[in-house]
C-alpha cells in the first residue's frame, strides 16, 4: 500500500470507527517508516599505504569498482595487508614478487606465471588475489651507460653475468635489489638520496651499473636498461588485487580483474611521472580509466 494510502486509511478510521489507540500506533510506525530514506551502503574501501605508487594502483582499482557501479574510495593506512586482515579494507592491490616475499621469504620463482601462482599458494585463509597484470610490472632493473653497454657488447642481463667481476651497483636509498642475478652474486649497491644523483654517479662512472624498475619514469633517455629475457633472471613484479574472500559480489571481482587487461608499464609509467608532478592520484586514474574503457 502507498504511504499516502495508508495515511488516508488511519485518518478514516480514526473519525469513523474510533479505533484504539494500539492501532493507531501500529499504522502511525508503518507511516513513519515509509516516509525514510533507504541508507546507502558505505563505500568500498581500497587500502593503499604512503607511497605514491600505492595510492595510484589502489586508484586504479577504485575507478573499476565505480565503472562497475560500487562506490569506492582509497584510504591510505600503514599496513594495507593489516587493513585486509582487520577488514578496515576491502581490496588492497600490491605487486606479485613482492607480496610473495612477505607471505614466503626466499623462494625461486622469476616468471610472471610462477610468482604468481606461488603467491596465490601461500595467501592466508581468507584472502584471496584477482587477476595480475600480464602486461604491467615495475620490478627492478638494471641500467647502464650507452659506453658501458657497448663495452660489454650486449643490452641483456646476460652482460651483467658475464662482467660480474666488474660491476660496481648503485640504488636509491631504500629501493629493493636481487641480491643475485643468474650465478652473479652483487655486493650491496651503493646508496644514493635520489635518481638524479644516482644517474649523475653512473655517467660520472663512479658506478657502472644503477638500479632502477621498469616503471620508473625518472629513468633517463640517453641510458640503457638491460633486457631481462626468457628465462627471466629477476623476481617478476606484477600488479595484483587481493581482497577479503567472499566480500565482493562477482560484479566487483569482475570489475578489478578488468584491470588486468587494459593496464601495461607504458601507462603506469607515465601515470607515475603525472601524480609525481603533483596530479591528484584519483584524477590521474579516472583519466586513464576514461582513455580505456573496461568491460568490452
Amino acid at each position: 500500500m502507498a504511504c499516502s494510502n495508508v495515511t488516508r486509511v488511519a485518518e478514516s478510521w480514526r473519525s469513523a470507527f474510533g479505533v484504539c489507540a494500539g492501532v493507531l500506533v501500529a499504522v502511525a510506525v508503518v507511516v513513519a517508516g515509509c516516509g525514510a530514506e533507504p541508507t546507502p551502503p558505505a563505500p568500498l574501501t581500497v587500502g593503499a599505504d604512503a607511497g605514491a605508487e600505492s595510492e595510484l594502483l589502489a586508484n586504479l582499482y577504485a575507478a573499476a569498482l565505480r565503472f562497475y557501479g560500487t562506490d569506492a574510495r582509497v584510504a591510505v593506512v600503514p599496513d594495507p595487508l593489516a587493513g585486509l586482515d582487520s577488514g578496515d579494507v576491502i581490496v588492497a592491490p600490491g605487486f606479485t614478487g613482492t607480496l610473495l616475499d612477505t607471505f614466503a621469504p626466499g623462494t625461486s620463482a622469476r616468471s610472471d606465471d610462477e610468482v604468481y601462482e606461488q603467491m596465490v599458494g601461500v595467501l592466508p585463509e581468507g584472502l584471496a588475489a584477482g587477476d595480475y597484470t600480464t602486461a604491467a610490472e615495475d620490478k627492478p632493473a638494471a641500467a647502464v651507460s650507452e659506453q658501458t653497454a657497448t663495452a660489454w657488447g650486449d643490452t641483456d642481463l646476460d652482460a651483467l653475468i658475464q662482467h660480474c667481476g666488474d660491476v660496481v651497483a648503485g640504488a636509491v636509498r631504500g629501493a629493493g635489489t636481487p641480491a643475485r642475478v643468474g650465478r652473479c652474486a652483487l655486493p650491496p649497491p651503493r646508496e644514493f638520496p635520489d635518481d638524479t644523483t644516482l644517474f649523475e654517479a653512473l655517467d660520472a662512472g663512479e658506478i657502472t651499473v644503477a638500479w632502477t624498475t621498469t616503471a620508473d619514469p625518472d629513468v633517463p633517455a640517453e641510458v640503457v636498461v638491460l633486457a631481462d629475457s626468457t628465462p627471466a633472471l629477476i623476481q617478476a613484479e606484477n600488479a595484483v588485487p587481493l581482497y577479503r574472500r567472499n566480500a565482493l559480489t562477482a560484479r566487483q571481482v569482475l570489475a578489478v580483474n578488468e584491470v588486468a587487461g587494459v593496464l601495461d608499464t607504458a601507462s603506469l609509467k607515465r601515470m607515475r611521472a603525472d601524480v609525481a608532478g603533483g596530479a591528484d592520484p584519483r584524477q590521474v586514474a579516472d583519466a586513464w580509466l576514461a582513455d580505456n574503457p573496461i568491460g568490452r
